[in-house]
């Protein structure tokens, strides 16, 4: 099969937007200003220049601060903001919101515009058409789509393509315990092209090992990520992950983000964390060697999902 080639994502001054990126949604929540630019500088120092936010995030305080910490260097990064997931993907609703977007982040434009969810009850026509406006107006330069399925990634590219328009990035869920992902997004993103940026890579937190030893954060305080991430098995992998990482002398994080970032299609995973010291063992991931056989032992700690087809005997 012939596979579509496009070039790759760069900054404004035409740097490659790299192999990992940064998401800002806990600035001002439970990151605060000072803790914000920590985890800022941190990840520039690393060589980040790709930075994710979105309109509902803090309610808007982490557009707010992003704005801010980028304002002098804006030509050097690779920012990209989320709207629809309030309000769905109407023209009326996207321009609105990102509207505020800009006016936030002090930003004419961005350099990708994502479409937080499916939106079911508005025809994907009216919200492509509404992207290619804002790309041939100059406010946008990629167009990206975040928690749609592959059916309805491949119904928006023949919809986009009548336009003269290319879906560029996807944003799915993707860490080890949540694997989905490799049945049909990720083969999906090589045909097409596409580049996945998958958020999460540590699982919400558990793949840090840190609820192991009994610690507190998002999975024991949010009903929604309690859910996403409570099943029995994965808390087992975590631990075994947790004991990998302690026979090979890393963290479980490191590990957890660098196996995120090996897979065959090379995603692009968005490291998060609500302080400096939290994102350091994300950022080792940037450096680490994740060799075949390291990947493969990882892998074996979590399911592998079934295939497409369910043929088990093929998987």
């Amino acid at each position: 099969m012939t596979q579509i080639q496009r070039p790759p994502l760069t900054t404004l001054d035409g740097h490659d937007i790299g192999r990992f990126a940064f998401g800002t949604m806990q600035f001002g929540g439970r990151a605060d200003e000072a803790a914000s630019a920590a985890m800022y500088e941190a990840s520039r120092a690393q060589g980040l220049r790709h930075f994710d936010t979105g309109y509902v995030y803090t309610e808007g305080a982490s557009e707010e601060i992003l704005g801010r910490l980028i304002a002098e260097e804006r030509g050097s990064l690779f920012i990209a903001t989320k709207v629809g997931m309030a309000g769905g993907g109407s023209e009326e609703n996207m321009r609105a919101q990102f509207d505020t977007c800009r006016a936030r982040l002090k930003l004419d434009s961005v350099d990708l515009l994502y479409l937080h969810r499916f939106d079911p009850d508005t025809p994907l026509e009216e919200t492509l058409t509404c992207f290619a406006e804002l790309k041939q107006a100059g406010l946008i330069r990629h167009v990206g789509l975040s928690n749609f399925a592959a059916w309805q990634v491949m119904k928006a590219v023949a919809i986009a393509e009548r336009m003269g328009l290319t879906i560029d990035v996807l944003q799915p869920m993707y860490s080890l315990v949540k694997r989905q992902a490799e049945v049909e997004i990720l083969p999906m993103c090589a045909d097409q092209a596409i580049l996945p940026v998958p958020y999460s890579p540590l699982g919400g937190g558990l793949l840090t090992g840190k609820y192991a030893h009994g610690g507190s954060g998002r999975l024991k305080e949010d009903a929604r990520y309690a859910a996403r991430y409570g099943q029995e098995w994965m808390y087992r992998c975590a631990t075994d992950l947790l004991a990998l990482a302690k026979e090979i002398g890393t963290d479980p994080a490191t590990l957890a983000v660098a196996w995120a970032a090996a897979h065959p299609i090379h995603p692009v995973p968005i490291l998060s964390a609500r302080s400096a010291e939290q994102l350091a063992p994300s950022l080792a991931a940037i450096t680490f060697e994740m060799t075949p056989d390291l990947y493969a032992r990882i892998a074996a700690l979590s399911p592998r999902p079934a295939p497409a087809t369910d043929r088990l005997e093929e998987a």
